[in-house]
């Protein structure tokens, strides 16, 4: 029976995560054993989280509009240069000789200097800053989301590798119990009935030892695939959740004087929604710029060579008709040896859409419908803020008195399992009464654990409701065995 329900809980996780080693390249080489705490879990998630690397990204695109928007109000140079070698000419041949040159060299530049946009370049530099920023406030709270869930891992492992000692000290228990019954039949003292029910209850420890094992496992493959290690990697939590610590360090976080509204504008993702909002109605104003008339200052220059064969000389000369041996051909009356002449002229340029009204029109209509949805998601961004404010604060009140209460029962069970044990050794007692003592104090260890770890995880979730660091939790360095998952691997 108990290699069924073994077989059966190995399948299942194998099943469950076989998509997770399908999405790999290559089955990674199992290492030594990882120690991890929970601050490397937190480092390790903040810097490889899938949402995080995204949001890293986005925000480097965020960075390059702004760029972008910058380059259209600042002066450009451009440089073109170019050969030619004409083989035939139609306006040489029909209208005169002298435009026939069979080879051209051409350099020129450009430089432009816009003077006047319509605002367009003011509005655009404005918005796309903004947009960077919201684009740092996202960075921000995914990196923040990503470490909070990393700490919800690694406690819940944690919890699970708890619950696995808490259930062995049960068998260890029940086992102790039968060999104390059978002890006690053979001297004449306790009925076969007592053996068999101490028996069967151990055999219904079992297969809670086994789950709590399947479970821990399943928690420790979680927390692998959140921090992207390889998942036959041995894995040893070196940190160790203190329940009295917790409760004394976190009871300065309370909910009850914290204005809910307030508190919601002050979350990255709230400001990061306005800021976008804010942007989407500069946008307005870029579109509305094609209206009105650009203008820009430009100067233009460059040097052409004209040789008949070969390079030409650096500085291009002219020679009257009788100096320096020059014939002119027929049609022109000088000579020039084919090297670079210059060009250069200066100006300004006036650009007006006069007649473009219905595509001006339209993105400015655009530019508006977008601006109202950004204003309607920022509203729900804060109303969805200040909605999970209110629902952290009344649950951090629960995991708190949750946790008082806990702690409290937990200390009382594990004195009436102590009273009921020493009163089942001098006879005073019966079995029923020490199976019931243990069965309270097994619920209270468990509930005590669970109380502890939710008390922590909702001042968590508070604390990044609120748009604050999340705190670590206090914990002293407790090596837990090395666990490793190969066994669910095929």
């Amino acid at each position: 029976m108990l290699r069924r329900f073994l077989s059966r809980a190995a399948l299942g996780a194998a099943l469950l995560y076989s998509p997770l080693l399908a999405r790999g390249q290559q089955p990674p080489q199992r290492g030594d054993t990882l120690r991890l705490s929970i601050e490397d879990a937190v480092t390790r998630a903040q810097r490889q989280s899938d949402a995080a690397r995204t949001a890293l990204a986005q925000l480097d695109a965020a960075g390059a509009q702004l760029d972008i928007a910058r380059a259209t109000a600042l002066p450009s140079l451009r440089i073109t240069g170019g050969y030619t070698h004409t083989y035939a000419s139609a306006r040489g041949s029909a209208v005169s000789p002298q435009f026939l040159q069979t080879n051209s060299y051409t350099v020129s530049g450009t430089f432009n200097q816009p003077l006047f946009q319509g605002g367009r370049e003011l509005f655009g530099i404005r918005a796309a800053s903004r947009l960077r920023t919201a684009a740092q406030l996202a960075e921000q709270d995914a990196r923040t989301a990503a470490g909070l869930d990393a700490q919800r891992s690694y406690l819940l492992a944690l919890l699970a590798d708890r619950l696995v000692a808490i259930q062995r000290s049960n068998l260890t228990l029940a086992s102790n119990r039968v060999s104390q019954a059978e002890q006690l039949q053979s001297g004449g003292r306790a009925a076969r009935y007592d053996v068999l029910r101490a028996r069967v209850e151990r055999a219904n420890a079992e297969p809670l030892v086994l789950q709590a094992e399947s479970e821990r496992e399943i928690a420790l493959l979680q927390l692998k695939q959140l921090l992207r290690l390889p998942l036959d990697q041995p894995l040893a939590l070196t940190s160790h959740l203190d329940g009295a610590v917790v409760g004394a360090t976190l009871a300065a976080y309370s909910p009850d004087s914290i204005d809910v509204m307030l508190a919601a504008d002050s979350r990255p993702s709230v400001r990061a929604a306005l800021l976008t909002a804010r942007a989407r109605h500069d946008a307005i104003n870029v579109s509305r710029a094609d209206l009105l008339p650009s203008f820009s200052a430009f100067v233009t220059g460059g040097v052409s060579a004209f040789p008949t064969t070969g390079l030409p000389p650096l500085v291009g000369e002219r020679y009257a008709t009788g100096e320096n041996g020059c014939a002119p051909p027929t049609g022109r009356s000088f000579c020039y040896n084919g090297g670079f002449f210059k060009d250069l002229a200066a100006g300004v340029q006036l650009s007006w859409n006069l007649f473009d009204v219905f595509r001006v029109r339209g993105n400015i209509d655009l530019a508006q419908a977008q601006a109202q949805l950004a204003d309607v998601e920022y509203d729900r961004q804060r109303q969805a803020a200040a909605l999970e404010i209110a629902q952290a604060g009344a649950e951090l009140k629960r995991a708190r008195s949750f946790f008082q209460a806990r702690q409290e029962a937990s200390s009382e069970a594990q004195e009436t399992f102590r009273l009921a044990s020493l009163r089942y050794d001098r006879g005073l007692g019966t079995q029923l009464d020490v199976s019931d003592a243990q069965l309270a104090q097994l619920t209270a260890e468990t509930n005590e654990a669970r109380a502890a770890v939710d008390l922590y995880l909702a001042t968590a979730e508070l604390a990044y409701a609120l748009g604050r660091p999340i705190p670590l939790p206090p914990s002293a360095p407790s090596p837990v065995r090395a666990t490793s998952t190969s066994s669910l691997l095929p």
